[in-house]
């Protein structure tokens, strides 16, 4: 009977290596409930990259005649002088023959001392960090140097492949509770070190923006990207088990979802030589920039130039502006040049006929994908969509890049209050769902980052959301006495992020949702309010955050929607399809969009957007 519980003991404690590989994930040794205790005396295999080493050099001590041995007779304390000396005899005429090239030699004195100095090093052990991105916490290795040579173990970034036994630390323990003694080495992948950018010390997260391709082995990113990739699969989760199907939506659209005008066009236009233009493949562009533009900006930059000059500022300064001058400059010629090669001076992107592009109509990098997902939700009731969303918006932003993801939902048979209880409803389940499932993580974030990251997600789990419209907000600004924020907002002007965010962080101190938006400050697809100023549309508005949510029910009356239309200019036969929608079966309906990214930046307490997208774009960045 013993036996068998002993057996299933053991059972329990083995370790399975993934099913794709051979090797045994870290996670399932360093966050086991018992303290990877029960692992000791397991045999596994595993891989990572090093993140730290250390190297302990063993010096045999040599034995002296004189020295005690246990169960040996004590030595006698009056040894001589002379005795001494004769001991280390045999020590001395090595030295002398080394030096000296003693009687006998055949060597001359240079291959004699070569050979001394090119004896192997003496045995040492390397304890190794290694880290394989499945956890947080590293497995400590300990490599005997006979079976790798410790130059190839040391450096920060080497990728080892090792098997042995697990045990409990022998020396260096500090954190460690279990160690890996490693009696196979299967594979080493050596760092070139004076080109790699890591090292043992910290690098801030605005340098590791320059070399994206290798920060993902930093604890910090490491752990923000398992962060990341459990709110995505909690988004995923709500959704289906909510009945919501996915829907995948267009990225190349001829339709602007926004009526936006920071949008990327999509073009793969010939020259007459036919060579494709620059850039040589089919590219986004960001229309807008005219030649006239370009030669006010000249005007502007010669006159900063001249003032420089004149008060006498530093050369460098001087340098800098004269060389963002002549960039300018050379710019305004490209531009004059491309002007004279057109016969036609005025045709812009949307004039581009069929023969002179790959698409018959303009076409753009999708804003929102809410426009196209309408016509699934009137068919399948339900759906939702995630992916990248483009807005070509020049400067640096911290909470801006070119390329955003977005998971965006639409109810059919819905109205305006059942969108914003979903939305409720997602949001706190993704605070749950991390707190629960990324506690390591969020430890980590907690240290690093931000201090009280996880009791800011468990506030959130049990708050109660601020529900105040349009008007009501703009009344609670206009109260506050603080010159930080512009207080003098006229009723129809949009609330910038500055304003949202004081209304979370400093006026309710909590979650607020802000509805009945003017009808000027968000899309002409939203549903028109019977005062007819206003419309239904929500933003859900964050502390320490800002907007993460943005919402509305759509207009679903053919003559309303149409008359938007016309009011705003817009280019009717560009949304022919979307206006049949409403002739054929029409119905009310509703939605959302959140910005994913911006929640991963509330998870894990960053400030910068760019710090957790895998390959951010922003303007003038796209190295990848």
């Amino acid at each position: 009977m013993e036996s068998k519980q002993t057996a299933a003991a053991a059972s329990t404690t083995r370790l399975s290596p993934f099913k794709y590989s051979k090797r045994v994930l870290l996670k399932t040794i360093l966050e086991r409930r018992d303290g990877s205790l029960e692992l000791i005396g397991e045999r596994v295999v595993i891989g990572g990259w090093v993140k730290s080493s250390k190297e302990v050099r063993k010096q045999p001590v040599p034995r002296i005649d004189g020295d005690h041995v246990p169960g040996e007779p004590e030595p006698r304390s009056d040894v001589s002088c002379v005795e001494i000396l004769q001991s280390r005899i045999p020590f001395l005429r090595t030295i002398v023959k080394v030096l000296g090239g003693g009687s006998g030699g055949n060597y001359p004195l240079k291959d004699k001392l070569e050979a001394a100095l090119h004896k192997s090093p003496p045995p040492s052990t390397v304890f190794l960090k290694v880290g394989d991105g499945s956890c947080v916490a590293s497995l400590q290795v300990v490599v005997e140097s006979s079976l790798a040579p410790p130059a190839q173990l040391l450096h920060t970034g080497t990728c080892v492949i090792v098997e042995g036994l697990l045990q409990k630390p022998s020396v260096l323990q500090g954190k460690h509770v279990i160690e890996l003694k490693v009696d196979q080495v299967h594979h080493i992948g050596i760092v070139e070190y004076s080109t790699y950018p890591l090292s043992k010390k910290r690098v801030p997260l605005d340098k590791l923006r320059e070399f994206c391709h290798i920060r993902p082995r930093t604890t910090t990113v490491q752990s923000v990207m398992r962060i990341r990739n459990a709110l995505e699969f909690a988004a995923h989760t709500f959704c289906q088990n909510n009945g919501f199907l996915s829907v995948q939506v267009p990225i190349i659209t001829t339709t602007d979802s926004k009526g936006s005008s920071e949008k990327f066009h999509v073009t793969s236009l010939f020259t007459e030589a036919g060579e494709k233009e620059e850039p040589k493949k089919a590219v986004a562009e960001i229309d807008g920039v005219s030649l006239d533009v370009i030669k006010a900006a000249v005007k502007e930059k010669s006159n900063l130039l001249e003032e420089l000059k004149r008060t006498d500022s530093n050369k460098e300064a001087v340098a800098a502006a004269m060389q963002d001058l002549n960039k300018t400059n050379e710019l305004a010629s490209q531009l004059e040049a491309r002007e004279k090669s057109k016969p036609k001076t005025s045709q812009k992107v949307d004039n581009v006929k069929s023969s002179e592009g790959y698409f018959s109509s303009p076409t753009y990098l999708t804003t929102s994908g809410r426009m196209h997902l309408e016509s699934y939700a009137c068919a399948l009731g339900n759906v939702y969509s995630f992916g990248p969303r483009f807005r070509a918006e020049k400067g640096e932003f911290p909470k801006h890049a070119a390329e955003m993801w977005m998971l965006e939902v639409e109810l059919a048979f819905s109205e305006l209050e059942e969108a914003i209880n979903c939305a409720d409803d997602l949001f706190k389940f993704l605070c749950k769902w991390v707190v629960e499932n990324c506690s390591e993580d969020m430890k980590f974030v907690s240290q690093r980052i931000y201090k009280t990251g996880i009791d800011r997600l468990q506030s959130m789990i049990s708050s109660s959301f601020e529900r105040v419209s349009y008007s009501e907000a703009l009344d609670a600004l206009k109260k506050v006495t603080d010159k930080k924020i512009e207080t003098k907002i006229e009723w129809g002007a949009a609330l910038t992020e500055a304003d949202l965010s004081y209304l979370a962080d400093e006026i309710y101190k909590k979650p607020v949702i802000i509805y009945n938006y003017p009808k000027e400050t968000k899309p002409f697809y939203v549903r028109l309010n019977d005062d007819g100023k206003t419309v239904a549309a929500f933003d859900m508005v964050v502390p320490k955050a800002g907007r993460l949510f943005s919402g509305s029910q759509n207009e679903e009356r053919i003559n309303i929607l149409t008359a938007r239309i016309k009011e705003l200019g817009l280019a009717a036969q560009q949304y022919e399809w979307y206006l049949d929608l409403r002739r054929h079966g029409t119905v009310k309906h509703s939605g959302f969009n959140l910005e994913f990214d911006h929640m991963v930046l509330f998870a894990t307490g960053l400030n910068d957007v760019r710090d957790v997208i895998p390959f951010p774009r922003s303007h003038d960045k796209a190295n990848y």
